[in-house]
């Protein structure tokens, strides 16, 4: 229920923000960035989970498990960058309301989420190809219900603190004066702030799986109520959009 109400929700606001003349804005140009964003981190990791438990075969190959860790932190590292540009994209309509879309103009837009994707999937590809060098030992079991990078560090054979101080490195929160905003960003920070700013040594893989599903489904799920239901331009074109179609039925 909470895999489909996320796939909904995102689909309707990406779809009203396209269609909607008066959503053609850069607030919420990155706003259905964000939703694209936690439908395919959604798409990486329940679809995966659900055949787990359904077909009780957990068992996933290296590759599929490399793929994961990549998808998982690519898209999440993107939303993290995403979340900063939206932070500051707010600021900016606050400070200097009169020059915000000339500031705030189309291409510069287009450029920093552009560079958010890049630099997010490269990084992130260095990452996940470091980590899969590792050589794993004992019986290669991962007490998650997904390929988290914690997880699978545990699983080497070789001392991993040095590589896990390098990944800590350059973590940054934004802040906004929107309280939609720092409701998404307490709620997805929060939670990958406490999963890896702790030693891998200090995990436990019950505690992990608690916090993963708060930033792997929850989040994604919230996110398009956060945004939406506190937004008076979202829910104004949900009834502009609506009211067309009822009145098209009527034609």
């Amino acid at each position: 229920m909470m895999f489909f109400a996320t796939l909904t929700g995102h689909g309707l606001l990406i779809l009203l923000i396209l269609v909607d003349p008066l959503l053609h804005i850069p607030m919420y140009f990155f706003l259905w960035q964000l939703s694209l964003i936690d439908i395919l981190f959604t798409l990486a990791i329940v679809p995966k989970m659900m055949s787990d438990f359904l077909l009780h075969k957990t068992a996933i190959s290296a590759s599929g498990c490399g793929t994961q860790i990549f998808l998982g932190w690519a898209l999440g590292g993107t939303e993290c960058i995403l979340l900063g540009l939206m932070s500051c994209d707010r600021y900016m309509a606050i400070s200097k309301p009169l020059g915000y879309l000339l500031l705030m103009n189309w291409p510069l837009c287009r450029q920093m989420v552009l560079n958010s994707w890049l630099s997010s999937a490269f990084n992130v590809l260095v990452r996940t190809v470091y980590t899969m060098s590792f050589p794993f030992c004992g019986p290669r079991e991962i007490h998650h219900f997904y390929c988290e990078l914690p997880g699978v560090l545990r699983l080497s054979c070789e001392d991993t603190l040095p590589y896990e101080m390098g990944v800590l490195i350059g973590r940054r929160r934004a802040f906004s004066t929107c309280s939609s905003h720092l409701t998404v960003v307490s709620l997805f920070y929060g939670a990958i702030i406490f999963m890896y700013m702790r030693p891998i040594s200090s995990h436990t893989s019950g505690q992990d799986k608690v916090v993963s599903v708060f930033y792997t489904i929850l989040t994604p799920m919230l996110n398009p109520l956060i945004y939406s239901l506190q937004n008076k331009d979202v829910v104004g074109a949900l009834g502009r959009v609506l009211w067309k179609r009822s009145e098209y039925v009527k034609m």
